[in-house]
């Protein structure tokens, strides 16, 4: 059964969204602050964490830090706030995607399921390439093993980036719309906020080299040859 950490300081949302994710079959374990929330996933590491953004103690993007020191695992921020500058900072901070309330259940589970699909085996659904070995520059992507190299040293990524890399490695020098990304990376056969992409093409930026993903201004974006 899947292990859901939801860390929400409303006490009815927090009730409400644990009944609404067990009947959907989750296993939840819930925290109201930030600080249990650490305590929590320090005790046992779930499959996903879901995480407001304005806790106390221990605020949402200080706890997806806290948590990306020690693991990769799939974190969804949750905020009432719209402001776009708390949407960067919580993906920037680590989290691979991000709901505002008031959500759905529907949609929150669709979010989990996505995230989780990205985390787990996701080799069946690597873009197709003639070759498992790709080389751009300093940057080399083995897409048998899902790594992703840069002077020979092993990069550590996200299931979200290293997705986002491989869909790049597949079509180099092709641009890629950001609706495309959204669609092939997060799931989102609906569509959804951009943002999204942008913060983690800047985030991959930082980890392959700036110059070696381009932007291509009203497109999308493109990995250089």
């Amino acid at each position: 059964m899947t292990d859901v950490l939801l860390v929400e300081d409303d006490a009815l949302l927090r009730e409400a969204t644990q009944l609404s994710l067990e009947r959907y079959g989750y296993q939840v374990r819930t925290a109201s602050d930030g600080r249990a929330g650490l305590a929590q996933f320090q005790d046992r590491a779930p499959d996903v964490a879901v995480l407001d953004v304005m806790l106390p103690h221990l605020d949402g993007v200080s706890l997806v830090r806290r948590i990306r020191e020690e693991s990769r695992l799939p974190v969804l921020m949750i905020s009432a706030r719209t402001d776009p500058v708390d949407v960067v900072l919580g993906l920037e901070a680590g989290a691979d995607d991000y709901l505002t309330k008031p959500y759905d259940i529907p949609v929150l589970v669709a979010r989990i399921r996505s995230a989780l699909r990205r985390a787990a085996d996701f080799a069946q659904d690597l873009p197709q390439v003639a070759e498992p070995l790709l080389h751009f520059g300093d940057l080399t992507v083995n897409t048998a093993s899902m790594e992703v190299r840069r002077d020979g040293r092993l990069l550590e990524l996200t299931p979200t980036e290293r997705k986002l890399v491989l869909e790049f490695a597949a079509e180099p020098g092709v641009v890629l719309s950001r609706s495309t990304l959204l669609e092939r990376v997060w799931d989102y056969a609906w569509g959804g906020d951009t943002r999204v992409v942008d913060v983690h093409v800047q985030r991959l930026r930082a980890k392959i080299g700036r110059d070696r993903i381009e932007t291509v201004r009203g497109f999308g974006y493109k990995l250089a040859r």
